[in-house]
């Protein structure tokens, strides 16, 4: 008998996860957050999607390459408000360093992450956290009428809980 799905009153998901700190926990990051998007009703080859991959990205690729500390990994969560139309996207790494926006020179191979995710989200900065380093932050904008994909299995999730009440 297949378990009822039971959706929870408060319109905000969850997607939470650990990744190691290396390129290949950076990439396995964008690409689970872009199969979550999809799972949401935010299909590859939309706006918001490519948007939010690519602000996933350029946060994850900073933590790994910026915010490395040997031994610590790093982590992604997505928060994704129906209500309001938007994805918070946080990296939280346990560097003390503060991220900082640069504008390189044009011939320059790096230094355009923070400008990239300035120009993709309405929105972005860094909280500190208990314990050491800090939490990068960014919000994109979603489109309220897309189709609300599947929510079965978020329930599993870290820090999601299940409603209470009838299935």
């Amino acid at each position: 008998m297949p378990i009822p799905h039971v959706r929870s009153a408060v319109p905000v998901d969850a997607f939470r996860q650990r990744f190691s700190a290396t390129r290949r926990g950076a990439r396995l990051a964008r690409l689970l957050a872009a199969h979550q998007l999809a799972e949401w009703g935010h299909p590859h080859g939309t706006e918001a999607h490519d948007a939010a991959v690519l602000v996933v990205a350029e946060l994850t690729a900073n933590a790994v390459l910026h915010g490395l500390v040997p031994g610590r990994d790093f982590a992604l969560s997505l928060l994704r408000d129906e209500t309001l139309g938007t994805l918070r996207i946080e990296v939280t790494d346990t560097h003390p360093a503060l991220p900082a926006r640069r504008t390189p020179a044009p011939e320059e191979d790096t230094g355009r992450g923070l400008l990239l995710v300035e120009a993709l989200a309405t929105d972005w900065g860094v909280e500190g956290r208990p314990g050491p380093g800090k939490t990068v932050w960014a919000l994109c904008p979603l489109p309220r009428d897309a189709r609300l994909g599947p929510r079965r299995g978020t329930e599993a999730r870290e820090g999601v809980r299940p409603a209470a009440g009838p299935a």
